[in-house]
């Protein structure tokens, strides 16, 4: 190893080694409440030994279908899918204050999210801002966050205009994933209407999403649906699943213009199984090594496992498991890389993984679970 490679590999290794000296981990499940769901819920997960306990309520908010974490870990954000907003036909976003020690959450402040059917949240790098995706409305919006993590003046709502090919579900935009690419310098949102992937600049100190030089656009398939992405490893491509015609799109990225270009789409269905009108993809994940990415297929009630080329980005279909339940909407990987989390919302139930190191493949380890209508899951370290 030469002393440039020493570096980089040192660098890296100091980002992530906060999460994989971490033994044990706080598992936080969105949900869609229901008469089995009355909020977000948590349970606490041994990393070493894979296991864990039964999911507790850890805050009563309505239907927080996505949630995200802070950078500091101190704050979770979550899209409230609900229909009104203090009298507005709007849905809202909520800031919950996480007590480490226990797992539970204490309500902040909520805010309207801008527009009907919110359904993606996330938090840019610095922790000075909170974006959020409203599918119903087909626009994103910015906030500045305040100094207690709690939701502050609104920042940019930006307005998606245009159509795509499938005159039922493309009549309109649909925004479905904001989030910040690797370099912090870019919002990148999926819209399933317009499949498009559309990159907004960043400006942190006043929570903008600058639009004075126009935005760039990465285009999928028409009439496939780009729903969420995820970046590589080494931050060169986007890999973005579509929804519709359940598949993914590999576009390269160029980080310093915040430019895409589509090289290559690929199925999620294992082979010899054709795209029926009851499935669709949902969530894609890159594992923490960046050697493996995962996908979620309703319908066929899967999970997708893909072999990442190293070299040029290329995606090889590895394997294909039953999800453990009805609808795997969303999904999530530990911090070490060991285990895996489905979300199957129609089956109120999640399933847990174990993740092979060597090759990315999943096994079921047994357990089950019961939680109404879970969504998201994402990870933070505990004491």
């Amino acid at each position: 190893m030469n002393k440039f490679s020493r570096i980089i590999f040192c660098a890296a290794a100091l980002a992530i080694a906060p999460d994989v000296l971490a033994k044990d981990f706080w598992v936080y499940f969105g949900t869609y409440t229901n008469a089995l769901s009355r909020g977000i819920y948590v349970a606490r997960l041994n990393a070493d030994t894979g296991k864990i306990s039964s999911p507790e309520l850890a805050v009563e908010t309505p239907s927080p279908c996505w949630v995200a974490v802070s950078p500091d870990e101190k704050v979770i954000y979550a899209a409230n899918n609900v229909k009104t907003f203090k009298g507005e036909n709007t849905g809202s976003i909520s800031a919950f204050a996480l007590d480490a020690a226990t797992g539970r959450l204490n309500f902040l402040n909520a805010k309207s999210s801008g527009g009907a059917g919110p359904c993606y949240v996330s938090v840019e790098a610095s922790g000075r801002m909170l974006l959020t995706a409203n599918y119903g409305a087909g626009s994103v919006k910015s906030f500045r966050l305040e100094t207690d993590g709690s939701i502050g003046a609104d920042g940019t709502l930006i307005q998606h205009t245009g159509h795509s090919v499938n005159t039922n579900r493309q009549a309109a935009p649909h925004a479905h994933f904001i989030a910040t690419d690797p370099g912090n310098r870019f919002a990148l949102a999926c819209d399933l209407g317009l499949d498009r992937v559309l990159a907004y600049r960043l400006n942190p100190t006043n929570a903008a999403l600058e639009m004075q030089f126009g935005c760039t656009q990465g285009e999928v398939p028409a009439g496939a649906g780009a729903r969420h992405l995820a970046f590589s490893r080494n931050g060169k491509f986007i890999y973005v699943v579509n929804e519709m015609d359940c598949s993914v799109s590999q576009l390269s990225w160029d980080a310093k213009n915040g430019l895409m270009e589509l090289q290559k789409t690929v199925s999620a269905l294992p082979d010899g199984v054709k795209l029926q009108g009851s499935y669709t993809a949902a969530e894609i994940l890159v594992h923490p090594s960046g050697k493996f990415l995962y996908v979620t297929l309703r319908g066929h009630d899967s999970v997708s496992v893909f072999d990442v080329n190293q070299r040029n980005g290329r995606l090889k279909l590895v394997q294909n498991v039953p999800s453990g339940g009805k609808a795997p909407r969303g999904m999530g990987i530990d911090p070490t890389g060991r285990w895996l989390f489905t979300g199957n919302q129609k089956s109120d139930n999640a399933v847990q993984f174990a993740i092979e190191e060597k090759t990315g493949k999943l096994s079921p380890t047994g357990a089950d679970l019961k939680i109404g209508s879970p969504v998201d899951v994402k990870f933070v370290a505990a004491p």
